[in-house]
C-alpha cells in the first residue's frame, strides 16, 4: 500500500452551512476523484485527523464508515484505512450523480433567488455549451 496522506490535505469550514461530516467527504472524495489521492493511499487515523481538523472524532468515524460502505475506502483492522484500488463503476457513477445533485440543490435557490425560471437557466446553459 501506499504512502500516508498529509493530514492538511483536507479542509473543513465551521461557518460554512454544509455539516462537517459533509465538508469531509466531499473533500476525500475530490481528492480521490482528481488523483490527488491514489488507489492504496493510506487515510489519516481517525482521531489523527479529527485532532487536526479540530473536529469530533465520531465526525470522521461517520465519513471513513460511510466511504467504507460505498466501497470508496477500505479499513484494514489494526493498519489503516486505505483508498481502493479500483472502486467499482456503480459507485463511481453514484458518486458523480451524488455531486451533481448536490451542485444543483446549492444551485436552485440562487437563480430562483435572482427571480430566473428554470428555463432562463436551461436557455443560458445551452447556449454556453455551443
Amino acid at each position: 500500500y501506499g504512502t500516508m496522506v498529509h493530514m492538511t490535505s483536507f479542509r473543513v469550514d465551521p461557518k460554512d452551512p454544509t455539516p462537517l461530516y459533509a465538508q469531509l467527504e466531499r473533500a476525500i472524495r475530490t481528492a480521490i476523484a482528481i488523483g490527488r489521492l491514489q488507489p492504496g493511499a493510506q487515510l489519516p487515523t481517525v482521531r489523527q485527523l479529527a485532532v487536526d481538523l479540530h473536529v469530533n472524532a465520531n465526525t470522521v468515524a461517520r465519513v471513513y464508515a460511510a466511504l467504507e460502505r460505498t466501497e470508496v475506502v477500505e479499513t484494514q483492522r489494526g493498519v489503516g484505512t486505505f483508498v481502493r484500488a479500483t472502486p467499482p463503476a456503480s459507485v463511481v457513477s453514484e458518486n458523480r450523480e451524488r455531486d451533481l445533485d448536490r451542485i444543483i440543490s446549492r444551485f436552485i435557490p440562487e437563480f430562483a433567488a435572482l427571480g430566473f425560471t428554470i428555463d432562463d437557466v436551461i436557455t443560458r446553459l445551452q447556449r454556453r455549451t455551443k
